[in-house]
């Protein structure tokens, strides 16, 4: 690595990079060349202390060796076998495990590369499904405001942030939204779950009234919504969600991209909450971020209503060219080792108590409105400067990473969720750094 520190490339222009405010990051790049477990080192040869996980991923933290090794043995192994009528051993073994993992409803994995493709897999199986069931004319999906699905079409047209829907017209038709559940002036600064607005899932009832319950195919929903600012579903909230799903024959889907994998304390949002959706989408923490990967989880009765006509024909027109990747499969498998032999799909129950306190003792810094918190996910609302929403966060951002802290933001509320490894001392440090920088942050 050291030949690697205090390098630059000498242009930047050609990648046009994600989500990024691209002028403003070519003129002072943030370059990361290295990692290990809590960390990060930068081009400049500084450390970097992890506050999200990568970007919500990387869940064991960085450069394990279960993991490394796993992909090193696979790819002199085996390093690709295609996908569609043939397989592999560790794709198979691998959906095994993850079956075994998941709440006991759940029966068959589908594989993706990435959290995006695993919503639009959920969403056509809940289409199809609802054909092959004799309900051709459910074709309706239910998302809800400020939800993030990821960015390819029927992801953002289920989708509620507006600033990832504005630039792209219709999207898809046929698409309604449930209102989402932030009260601040009912729950602001809740500790865990808030206790005002589960009232808001009788809402799907009106959506029902208004379309109709045989137009409607399914309803996707965040069990905790991440990307839109951390948004904690009420007391009751999602139990009534599946009530009105079941009552009127419509499938549920939980998107688990961030919530999967341990960040709640249990290994999937639906067992910390008790509730079970019909589909359940995951990408990020499967393969803890090394490789793109992504599994989408399905019950019995809608993998076995596919299951009909002659064996030799394809039941389901549908795949990636990458599904079930060899060398994925591996990382899948050893970050799932890793999981198992350090406990850390439940470690966030062990450490949630203490990882709440110190988030909160931030409650008197200048422009802090709110702050919310389950599992090890946590979120710092602030005020936003009058004419200039986004650019208080931002600037916290910019001076947490000069400080050697990543955190995430989105507009003006900073998100927080690091590796499930993080030790006492490191969330000391983390919420240290991060007072420092909300005090300094006009």
């Amino acid at each position: 690595m050291s030949n690697r520190l205090n390098s630059t490339p000498n242009d930047l222009r050609a990648f046009w990079m994600p989500f990024t405010a691209n002028r403003q990051y070519k003129k002072e790049p943030r370059l990361f060349v290295g990692a290990k477990d809590m960390h990060y080192t930068t081009h400049d040869g500084r450390q970097v202390l992890d506050g999200t996980a990568g970007l919500w991923c990387v869940n064991a933290g960085h450069c394990r060796p279960l993991i490394t090794e796993a992909i090193r043995e696979q790819a002199g192994e085996l390093d690709y076998a295609p996908a569609f009528q043939l397989g592999h051993p560790k794709a198979f073994e691998l959906a095994n495990r993850l079956i075994d993992l998941a709440p006991d409803n759940m029966a068959h994995v589908l594989y993706t590369n990435s959290g995006s493709e695993s919503v639009e897999t959920a969403l056509k199986v809940a289409l199809a499904y609802q054909r092959v069931k004799g309900q051709g004319s459910r074709t309706r999906l239910i998302g809800r405001e400020r939800g993030y699905h990821g960015v390819n079409f029927g992801g953002i047209s289920v989708g509620g942030i507006v600033s990832n829907r504005k630039m792209f017209g219709t999207l898809l038709t046929g698409v309604d939204h449930l209102p989402h559940t932030h009260q601040p002036a009912k729950n602001a600064f809740t500790k865990g779950i808030p206790e005002h607005g589960g009232d808001l899932a009788d809402e799907l009832e009106r959506i029902v009234t208004l379309h109709d319950a045989s137009t409607i195919a399914a309803v996707i929903v965040e069990p905790v919504s991440g990307s839109t600012g951390v948004l904690i579903p009420p007391k009751g909230y999602l139990q009534r969600l599946r009530e009105i799903c079941t009552k009127h024959g419509i499938l549920l889907i939980f998107d688990e991209v961030i919530t999967g994998f341990g960040r709640l304390g249990a290994p999937f949002a639906a067992q910390y909450f008790d509730v079970k959706p019909d589909i359940m989408v995951t990408a990020k923490g499967l393969t803890n971020g090394v490789i793109p990967m992504g599994a989408v989880f399905v019950t019995a009765e809608i993998h076995d209503a596919f299951m009909q006509g002659p064996e030799h024909m394809i039941e389901f027109f549908h795949g990636y060219t990458y599904s079930g990747n060899p060398i994925a499969s591996a990382a899948a498998l050893g970050t799932l080792d890793t999981y198992k032999e350090e406990g850390l799909l439940t470690r966030a129950s062990e450490i949630a108590s203490y990882w709440e306190e110190k988030l909160h003792s931030l409650r008197d810094c200048p422009n802090v409105i709110d702050i919310r918190n389950l599992g090890l996910i946590g979120a710092i609302e602030l005020k936003p400067i009058d004419g200039e929403p986004t650019k208080r966060a931002f600037n916290a951002f910019l001076n947490a990473y000069n400080d050697g802290l990543l955190i995430r933001t989105t507009g003006d509320i900073i998100a927080l969720s690091p590796p499930l490894i993080i030790t006492h001392e490191q969330i000391d440090e983390l919420f240290d750094k991060l007072r420092k920088v909300l005090m300094n942050n006009i």
